[in-house]
């Protein structure tokens, strides 16, 4: 008997000593004939994918840093936190934290556990992430451990998880743009604004995916893919409405309470664009108020960060906390919290335009209603008819000299493209895997000969235009006009306006709706106030369905 008993006692720690071997394996490849025929279907041409899911990203490696953390971490503990996390600002959740009812360490050990749970399900996933800080569960518990010294601790941002869009130089984590041509962007150091976040306590999640090279690489392609993390997907409608672009993922991982907040960048509409389509608040500042040192470019004239939130007071709060003059960046200048005002002013006394033709949309048209009732008044403003003559080249010719110059200076030494010619041709040789929808943007800066004297003539008429264009915040004295999503993206771009989008509904089909507050340089203040009156005034964002 006894014998029997230390042998079943052996069977029973080998199987367990067994089971403690296997590899934590969530991420399985899945069969995407069906639903890539399906998708042929789509009435939007951009949405008839070509794949779904990378061919190069492994997530079972990108999580194998978590894997024991994460099996100590239950489905229950997981439900009993989603209360204190789901949904919340960041000053709730600094509420819990100071209670005691949350930690640091938990709340990131919360998102590693929901994006693991709803990435490596094949009906959920969103193809949000693609890479993850193996430290940051390490950066989490020190946080803990200092907020008890005081370290920072007044810092709103301190201790929160950050997705940060995946054109943006973080050290220990690849910057790849999407692109396999980065694959080997490894070792750098932090782009300026990560370093902002990092003295401020913030953790750096992970990286987002995003449309490849920002989306100036193909034409009429899908938004939100790349070669390196597949296609992003929108949680309000999986591969049913467009993620916006370029910073996809940023908006869908938000969206989708993967992270307390993400950083996405900006040319033209990629924050406001994904901000609106995953009914997320999008801030595009005047570009220089955030430094761009350290990010892919596309073009240095037009190139800015941004915050991107569930709430407008953590936009405010990210805002911040990104904040500082960078010597490097020739376009960089200081603002502080201070400049900012006051978030309580609300619309009493505030002059409002709204595009007359943009009236007969009855979100739009609804929702000024209820401003004019808040107390703002209304004037209609009918732009001036003028386009954007050479708007590519700008884009084409600020590429071509801006990305070589990030590849000299701020790209790992193992990257070994140096120009736009170069990531073309790496292409080539694989443009299955590597270009599935060709790269006829980057074809085309190759092929513009625009001279820089040309180039400097075609930014005066883009920038007096675009400015033309919104006129009437100064003829008429107007605190805001207002837009609907990245409808003009482009113009506010070459204005070099700050936009300010806010959630303000859905379609009948469910698709996000949001609002754009388009200001003056350096009145982020001015539309963070009035974003945050309509934000508190309407209340209309709402967590997608099955998430």
């Amino acid at each position: 008997m006894k014998n029997l008993l230390l042998f079943l006692l052996t069977i029973v720690l080998l199987s367990c000593n067994s089971e403690s071997n296997q590899p934590d394996v969530v991420f399985n490849k899945y069969d995407e004939t069906v639903a890539l025929e399906e998708q042929q279907n789509h009435e939007n041409p951009r949405m008839k994918f070509k794949l779904f899911q990378s061919k190069v990203l492994d997530m079972n490696e990108v999580f194998k840093p978590f894997n024991a953390a994460l099996s100590t971490f239950s489905e229950e503990e997981y439900q009993s936190l989603k209360p204190l996390i789901i949904e919340q600002n960041i000053p709730t959740i600094q509420g819990y934290v100071k209670e005691g009812k949350l930690s640091y360490e938990k709340l990131t050990l919360f998102y590693l556990y929901r994006i693991r749970k709803f990435e490596s399900d094949s009906t959920k996933s969103l193809n949000a992430i693609i890479t993850l800080n193996p430290n940051v569960l390490e950066e989490a518990k020190q946080r803990d451990k200092d907020r008890k010294w005081g370290i920072l601790s007044d810092v709103e941002i301190y201790g929160m998880p950050i997705l940060l869009k995946d054109n943006i130089n973080t050290e220990g984590m690849p910057t790849t743009a999407g692109a396999l041509a980065l694959l080997n962007n490894k070792n750098t150091e932090d782009a300026f604004i990560v370093k902002k976040l990092k003295e401020n306590g913030a953790l750096i999640l992970g990286k987002a995916n995003l449309s490849e090279w920002a989306y100036y690489f193909c034409s009429g392609c899908p938004l939100g893919y790349s070669a390196i993390g597949g296609q992003s997907l929108n949680p309000y409608g999986r591969a049913k409405f467009e993620t916006g672009g370029s910073s996809a993922s940023s908006g869908t991982a938000v969206a989708a309470n993967y992270a307390v907040a993400a950083v996405g960048t900006e040319t033209a509409g990629s924050i406001t664009s994904p901000s609106s389509q995953n009914s997320v608040v999008g801030l595009k500042p005047t570009i220089g108020l955030l430094s761009r040192t350290g990010i892919v470019p596309i073009s240095g004239t037009l190139d800015t960060p941004g915050p991107m939130t569930k709430s407008v007071t953590d936009s405010w709060i990210f805002l911040n906390a990104m904040l500082g003059k960078d010597n490097k960046d020739p376009k960089s200048f200081e603002m502080t919290d201070k400049d900012f005002g006051d978030m309580e002013d609300g619309f009493k006394g505030k002059r409002i335009g709204v595009l007359t033709y943009l009236l007969q949309d009855s979100i739009y048209n609804s929702n000024v209603n209820k401003i004019k009732e808040a107390g703002a008044t209304i004037v209609e403003v009918n732009p001036p008819r003028v386009g954007l003559p050479g708007f590519l080249t700008l884009l084409n010719i600020d590429m071509k000299y801006d990305l070589p110059h990030y590849l000299k200076s701020d790209a790992d030494k193992n990257v070994t493209v140096t120009s736009v010619k170069d990531v073309i041709d790496f292409n080539i040789k694989d443009s299955i895997l590597r270009a599935p929808y060709g790269q006829q943007l980057f074809e085309g800066i190759v092929k513009d000969t625009t001279s820089k004297k040309q180039l400097d003539s075609i930014k005066v008429t883009l920038k007096e235009n675009g400015r033309s264009y919104f006129n009437a915040l100064k003829e008429e004295n107007l605190d805001a006009i207002l837009s609907i999503n990245n409808y003009h993206s482009a113009y506010s771009a070459v204005a070099e306006y700050p936009n300010l989008t806010v959630p303000m509904g859905y379609k009948e089909s469910g698709e996000p709706v949001s609002l754009t507050f388009v200001g003056l340089p350096k009145t982020e203040g001015k539309l963070l106030i009035l974003g945050y009156a309509f934000e508190q005034l309407t209340k209309v964002r709402k967590l997608p369905e099955n998430y």
